[in-house]
């Protein structure tokens, strides 16, 4: 997510109110997440309202006082605290305030799951949901394209997904699918895999293998790739039986060709220079 100056340092604000409301023992943090995508939500449909709400021009406490008047029966108070907290800041424009509200609901649902313990666990099911759509064109064509109705990718990403993830898991693919991000969903889902990583301080590394690793094979994987980067690696492995041999690792812009593939693709690019 790029924002400029001002965007920045109005999401800075409510990521410190959110951090506040979600360190109140009574508070849920999916619940608080969902209902502040439910506000994107609506905030994408409703053209004029986002218009005002960002409206770095008027009162600030206006804008407070709208979304409280439009939806303090529809929000919890912690939820409305945080959008509050958005809304009363200077946004350089609307779609920035409506980005900023998104990533603050994803980082509220990134914290239920690590509540619960689960973290790790959506942070695999976001890495594979991705694989999934990169291996099959014609379904990622469906799930970006811009010009379908939003409920009829919503519908078809419940499908796809149906009771094989953890329902959190299930309300961040949603998201992604119904406000794609970058070139495609798979990549939109994949900034989901490094926000969740990035909870633990963690570098995504992507591996691609020819072959199944075991987890000593992984553990060792993640070692030597801690010591190459210098920092904590959340290792994500899928399957590619098309390599040959070996495997592809991707940290951030790095990328590791040790397959057979590659070295191939690699001795036909001498030859032709």
């Amino acid at each position: 997510m790029t924002l400029h100056a001002a965007s920045r340092e109005a999401l800075s604000f409510a990521e410190t109110r959110l951090d506040g409301v979600l360190g109140d023992a009574g508070a849920d943090p999916s619940a608080v997440g969902e209902e502040l995508l439910s506000v994107v939500d609506l905030l994408t449909r409703e053209i004029g309202l986002r218009r005002a709400v960002s409206d770095g021009s008027s009162d600030p406490e206006a804008r407070k006082q709208l979304v409280a008047t439009l939806l303090r029966d529809k929000l919890s108070a912690p939820a409305l605290s945080v959008l509050e907290a958005v809304v009363g800041e200077r946004w350089s424009n609307p779609r920035e305030l409506v980005d900023g509200l998104e990533h603050l609901g994803f980082s509220a649902l990134l914290a239920g799951a690590e509540k619960a313990g689960k973290l790790d666990a959506v942070e695999d099911e976001l890495f594979q949901f991705a694989r999934i759509l990169e291996s099959t064109p014609e379904l990622e064509g469906a799930l970006s394209d811009r010009t379908a109705p939003t409920e009829a990718k919503r519908g078809l990403a419940r499908q796809l997904v149906a009771d094989k993830v953890d329902p959190i898991t299930k309300v961040l693919i949603e998201q992604a699918v119904v406000r794609p991000r970058g070139r495609s969903v798979a990549h939109g889902v994949d900034r989901l895999v490094e926000l969740a990583a990035g909870r633990s301080d963690k570098a995504v590394a992507r591996v691609t293998s020819a072959t199944e690793l075991t987890d000593e094979q992984r553990d060792r994987l993640a070692g030597q790739l801690e010591r190459l980067f210098e920092r904590p690696i959340a290792l994500h492995v899928a399957l590619d039986r098309s390599l040959g041999a070996g495997l592809v690792v991707r940290v951030g812009d790095e990328v590791i060709d040790g397959s057979a593939a590659g070295r191939l693709e690699a001795l036909r690019r001498q030859l032709a220079g």
